[in-house]
């Protein structure tokens, strides 16, 4: 499966919140929420479609980094169940690292569900680490684990030539 990216607009709305509403059930945020977030100035937000569809969203992800300012945070990342397993959260995830990192930012938090072991192992793989807990943060009484990363320099080197 492929996907392109793109920056997220508000008439994306509907289709993120109808990825938002299945996606975090209890915890999902408002359309008011949602659509502020979209027309933030600090905010960054993409979907992601299959290409030749735009207008099929089938992730979104989203980040508060205002300019020059030292740290930035994921607001939200989202896959549909459709779409899962196929390295497009990891994809939506580097994006965002690298538009912090564009913005000025040294380091990134978020928070995720103590409950979400997926979520949890996608972010130690990128770098991530645990930082705090806040008890009981979302509903049903599941605790946030709030993480940082250390927002890494950009890698270049010369082009490798692949093996034959």
């Amino acid at each position: 499966m492929s996907w392109q990216l793109r920056r997220a607009t508000p008439s994306d709305l509907e289709s993120i919140m109808a990825i938002e509403s299945t996606v975090f059930d209890d915890d999902a945020w408002s359309r008011v929420t949602m659509a502020a977030e979209l027309d933030d100035p600090h905010g960054y937000y993409l979907v992601a479609f299959p290409p030749g569809k735009p207008d099929r969203v089938e992730a979104y992800a989203g980040l508060r980094s205002p300019m020059l300012e030292p740290q930035a945070d994921i607001q939200t990342i989202a896959v549909a169940e459709t779409a899962r397993r196929h390295g497009l959260g990891r994809v939506l995830m580097l994006r965002m690292i690298e538009e912090a990192r564009e913005r000025g930012a040294a380091e990134l938090f978020l928070e995720v569900r103590a409950d979400n072991p997926g979520a949890k192992a996608l972010y130690d793989s990128l770098g991530f680490e645990q930082i705090a807990m806040r008890p009981r943060y979302y509903k049903g009484g599941v605790d946030a684990l709030i993480m940082r990363l250390r927002i890494p320099a950009p890698q270049t080197g010369p082009a490798q030539r692949g093996a034959p």
